[in-house]
């Protein structure tokens, strides 16, 4: 073997430890559930952001908000926003997404309800629960 693959074998090797050392135990800096996460449990870690992205339909009054959670453990990040569907037709639904951050570690559950803001005392259309954990 010559010198020179003495040296930069092992400095190669090095370097493909540390790559698959700091990027394989890394948490991905945004999650995205749909309603296919409804019941589930999530682990986060802290100042990662969680976005939950759910069919609606505002031309029908109804939309979606946070009925419950802990914000010491997770704090929603601004309004709801919603993304229409491309189909081109009037009132037609989308998408809302909800976006939140990790912001201790701790445990609360993630309760999202689908009404109409007006109507207090009604059962929502659709519930949507997530529990979350923050380590």
């Amino acid at each position: 073997m010559s010198n020179y693959a003495r040296r930069t074998v092992p400095l190669y090797a090095a370097l493909l430890i540390f790559l698959l050392l700091t990027t394989g135990c890394s948490q991905p800096a945004e999650i995205t559930l749909d309603v296919s996460a409804d019941g589930s449990q999530v682990a986060m870690e802290i100042d990662q952001e969680l976005v939950i992205r759910l069919e609606s339909n505002p031309t029908t009054g109804y939309s979606w908000a946070v009925l419950g959670i802990d914000t010491a453990v997770l704090r929603q990040i601004g309004d709801v926003e919603y993304e229409p569907a491309d189909t081109g037709l009037v009132g037609s639904g989308g998408w809302e997404s909800c976006r939140f951050e990790a912001v201790a570690a701790g445990q609360t559950t993630l309760e999202l309800v689908y009404r109409r803001p007006w109507e207090e005392d009604v059962t929502p259309e659709q519930t949507f629960t997530l529990d979350v954990i923050v380590r």
